[in-house]
C-alpha cells in the first residue's frame, strides 16, 4: 500500500463513529437486532476507500456529505436484501420508511464547517458511553422516546432510564468539554 493510500485510510477512519452513529439510529432497535451497524460502517468505509479516487471535495462537509451517500446506498442495498430473503409486508413498510428518512437527513451545508465538525465530536464521544446509556440517549434524544417509553424498550424501569440518561448526559458533557488530542 502507498504513502498516498495509508493517509486516505486514516482520514476515513475519522468518520467512523459518525457513521455508526448514523448507522445506529437510521437501523434503530427493531432492525440493529438483525442487521449490525458496525458491519454497515465498514462496508462504507471499504467502499469509500475503493472509490477514493472518485471524490472531487476538497472540504470535511463535503467528505461527510459523500460518505452519507454510500452509506445510504449500502443500506438500500442490505434492506433489498434483507427484503428479499423473506417478504414480510410491515417489515417492507418499516424498511421503506426508514429508506425514505435517510433522504430527508440534513446534508451539511458548504459554509458549516464547524457544525460537521461539532456532529464528528459528538458521535465520537457518544461511541465513549457505555452501551446502555448511549441506547438510552438515542431512544429518547435523537429517536425522540418517552423516557416511559425508552424504559419499556429497554426494560427497566423509568427511573433506571432517567439515571441513565443524567449520568450519560453528565459523562457527554466531559468528553465534549475536554481538549481534543
Amino acid at each position: 500500500m502507498s504513502p498516498g493510500a495509508d493517509d486516505t485510510n486514516e482520514y476515513l477512519e475519522r468518520f467512523r463513529e459518525y457513521l455508526t452513529w448514523l448507522a445506529r439510529s437510521q437501523l434503530g432497535r427493531k432492525f440493529s437486532a438483525k442487521l449490525d451497524p458496525s458491519d454497515l460502517v465498514q462496508e462504507t468505509l471499504l467502499n469509500a476507500y475503493q472509490k477514493s479516487t472518485q471524490f472531487r471535495g476538497s472540504t470535511e462537509q463535503e467528505r461527510a456529505a459523500w460518505l452519507r451517500e454510500i452509506f445510504a446506498n449500502n443500506l438500500a442495498d442490505v434492506f433489498r436484501d434483507f427484503n428479499r430473503q423473506k417478504r414480510d409486508v410491515t417489515r417492507e413498510r418499516s424498511s421503506d420508511r426508514l429508506a425514505a428518512s435517510l433522504e430527508e437527513l440534513p446534508a451539511p451545508r458548504d459554509n458549516e464547517a464547524e457544525e460537521t465538525s461539532q456532529m464528528l465530536g459528538l458521535a465520537r464521544a457518544l461511541s465513549e458511553l457505555p452501551e446502555l446509556q448511549y441506547t438510552a440517549i438515542d431512544l429518547h434524544y435523537l429517536q425522540g422516546l418517552s423516557l416511559a417509553q425508552t424504559a419499556d424498550a429497554l426494560h427497566r424501569t423509568e427511573a433506571s432510564i432517567a439515571g441513565l440518561v443524567r449520568r450519560g448526559l453528565a459523562r457527554l458533557r466531559e468528553l465534549l468539554m475536554a481538549p481534543c488530542d
